[in-house]
C-alpha cells in the first residue's frame, strides 16, 4: 500500500481557518445581488414614512396656532384681549396624534370635505351676531326701532336753572359816582317732568308714538332792598304742578343702513296745549316790605299754543361706533289770548306769534358689549323772538324772548335682564339760555 505523507501540524493550522473562511463566505459570493435591494428599499420608505408623518404633524400644529393668533388678533381690534381673573391666559396646543394624521393623510377625505376651512370663520360670525345686538341697543336710546310691537316708555327728567341780575337805577355824577339805587336779584328755578311715552309699529317702517308729561316747578326769586336797604334781602317760592302738553307722533323710515347709505328716519310731532299757558299771569309783589320783589302768582306747565316739529335723523354704523345726527324745525301758531296783561285788574286781548325754532343735534355712541352703550353728543335750540299784536294794532318784538340753548349730553344704556331698558342722561348747558343741568332717567320695554 502506498504511504501518504505526514501532513505537517503547521500546515493544517494553516488550512483549516481560511477553509471555514471560504464556506461562511462562498453564500453571499454565490447569492443574488438582486436579493438584498427589496430589503433597503423597504428601510428607505420607513423612514420616508415617519419624516412625511412628522411634518404633517408639524403643519397641523402651525395651523393651530395660524387660528389662535388671527382669534387674538379679532379681539384686540374689538378691544377684548384674553384675560382672566389672573392676568392673561397662555393657550397651551393640544397632543398630536402622529398616527391619526398618517392614516387621514393616506386616506382622501370625501368631496363634500375638500372644502378649505376659514380660519377663524367662528368667530367672525359671533363678532356679527354680536354687533347686531349692540346696534340694537344703541338705535333703541337714539332712534325708534321699526318693531311690530307696543313699547312702554316712562322717564323723569330734572332741569335746574340759576340766573342772576344786577339792576341799577339811577344816573352817574362826574362820570364816576352813581346815584340811585342797586337791586340784585336771582332766579332759582326747578323744573321736574314725569312722562309715559306709547310706541307702536304699524310696518317695519312706519311706528306710531303718544306722549302725556306730568309737570312739576318750583322757582326762587330772591331780590334786594326789603326795606330800603340793599343788602337786606326778599325770598319768595312759587309752586305749580299739572299737566304739560301732550303730543302724538309718527316715525317712517326713509332708507335702511346698508354697505353704502346710513339709516334715515323722518319724523312730524304734533304738540297740543293741554298745559297751563304762560299768558295772562298776574305779577303781585309777595312782600309788602320790599317793592322791588314781583312774582306771578303761578307758574306755567305749557306753551299754550300748537306747534308741529319736522325731525330727520340720520344714524350709521361703524362697528364698534355709532354715529347719529339730527336736524329740524318747530313752527307755533298763532293763537288769540282773551289777556295776557301781567299787571293786576288790567285786561289786554292780543295775538301772540311765538318764534320758530330750528334745532341741530350729532354725537356719537359706543357700544361696550350687548348689554351697555355708552353716548356723547351736543345739541342746539335757536328761537327767534317772540311777538304780540293786540287788536287793530301792528305786530310789537317782546325784548330779550329769542333765545339760543345748547347743551353737552353724555349718556348711557342698560339692559336688564328682566328685559327693561335703562336710559340715563346728563346734559349740562353751554349758553345762558340753557339750563344750568338736566339729568334724565328713562326705562323701556317692549311688549
Amino acid at each position: 500500500m502506498p504511504s501518504h505523507p505526514k501532513r505537517s501540524p503547521r500546515l493544517s493550522a494553516r488550512v483549516l481557518p481560511a477553509a471555514l473562511a471560504l464556506a461562511l463566505a462562498s453564500p453571499l459570493a454565490f447569492a443574488d445581488p438582486q436579493s438584498a435591494a427589496p430589503a433597503a428599499a423597504s428601510d428607505i420608505d420607513a423612514k420616508l414614512s415617519a419624516l412625511t408623518a412628522k411634518i404633517d404633524a408639524q403643519d397641523a400644529e402651525i395651523s393651530w396656532l395660524r387660528a389662535q393668533v388671527e382669534e387674538l388678533q379679532l379681539q384686540q381690534l374689538r378691544g377684548r384681549g384674553l384675560t382672566g381673573e389672573g392676568g392673561p391666559q397662555t393657550a397651551v396646543p393640544p397632543p398630536v396624534d402622529t398616527a391619526r394624521i398618517a392614516r387621514e393623510k393616506s386616506t382622501p377625505p370625501p368631496p363634500s370635505e375638500q372644502q378649505p376651512l376659514q380660519v377663524g370663520q367662528t368667530q367672525r360670525d359671533e363678532d356679527e351676531a354680536r354687533r347686531q345686538q349692540e346696534k340694537t341697543l344703541v338705535v333703541r336710546e337714539h332712534a325708534p326701532l321699526f318693531e311690530r310691537k307696543f313699547t312702554l316708555d316712562a322717564g323723569m327728567s330734572y332741569s335746574y336753572y340759576d340766573r342772576r341780575a344786577l339792576t341799577l337805577s339811577g344816573f352817574l355824577a362826574l362820570d364816576a359816582i352813581f346815584l340811585g339805587t342797586i337791586n340784585i336779584d336771582q332766579n332759582k328755578a326747578s323744573i321736574g317732568t314725569f312722562d309715559l311715552t306709547g310706541r307702536y309699529g304699524i310696518t317695519d317702517r312706519l311706528s306710531l308714538e303718544a306722549d302725556l308729561p306730568w309737570v312739576t316747578r318750583e322757582t326762587r326769586f330772591v331780590s334786594g332792598g326789603a326795606g330800603g336797604a340793599a343788602t337786606s334781602l326778599t325770598e319768595v317760592k312759587v309752586r305749580a304742578s299739572g299737566i304739560g302738553d301732550a303730543s302724538v307722533a309718527a316715525y317712517y323710515q326713509l332708507v335702511k343702513e346698508s354697505a353704502t347709505h346710513p339709516d334715515v328716519v323722518a319724523s312730524l310731532r304734533v304738540r297740543a296745549p293741554t298745559g297751563h299757558d304762560p299768558f295772562g299771569l298776574k305779577v303781585i309783589q309777595a312782600d309788602g316790605n320790599n317793592s322791588n320783589l314781583n312774582v306771578p302768582e303761578t307758574l306755567p306747565t305749557g306753551t299754550g299754543v300748537w306747534s308741529a316739529t319736522g325731525n330727520v335723523s340720520v344714524l350709521r354704523t361703524y362697528d364698534p361706533v355709532i354715529l347719529f345726527g339730527n336736524i329740524g324745525y318747530t313752527w307755533n301758531k298763532s293763537e288769540d289770548f282773551a289777556d295776557i296783561s301781567p299787571v293786576v285788574g288790567s285786561v289786554q286781548p292780543a295775538e301772540v306769534f311765538l318764534g320758530h325754532m330750528f334745532n341741530l343735534s350729532g354725537g356719537v355712541a359706543v357700544a361696550l358689549n350687548d348689554r351697555a352703550a355708552i353716548s356723547m353728543s351736543v345739541a342746539s335750540a335757536a328761537q327767534s323772538a317772540t311777538h304780540t299784536r293786540a287788536p287793530e294794532s301792528k305786530s310789537v318784538r317782546i325784548p330779550g324772548s329769542s333765545s339760543n340753548a345748547t347743551t353737552l349730553n353724555l349718556g348711557t344704556s342698560y339692559v336688564l335682564p328682566s328685559g327693561w331698558t335703562l336710559n340715563g342722561q346728563l346734559a349740562a348747558g353751554l349758553t345762558p339760555d340753557a339750563p344750568n343741568f338736566v339729568f334724565s332717567l328713562r326705562g323701556s320695554r317692549a311688549f
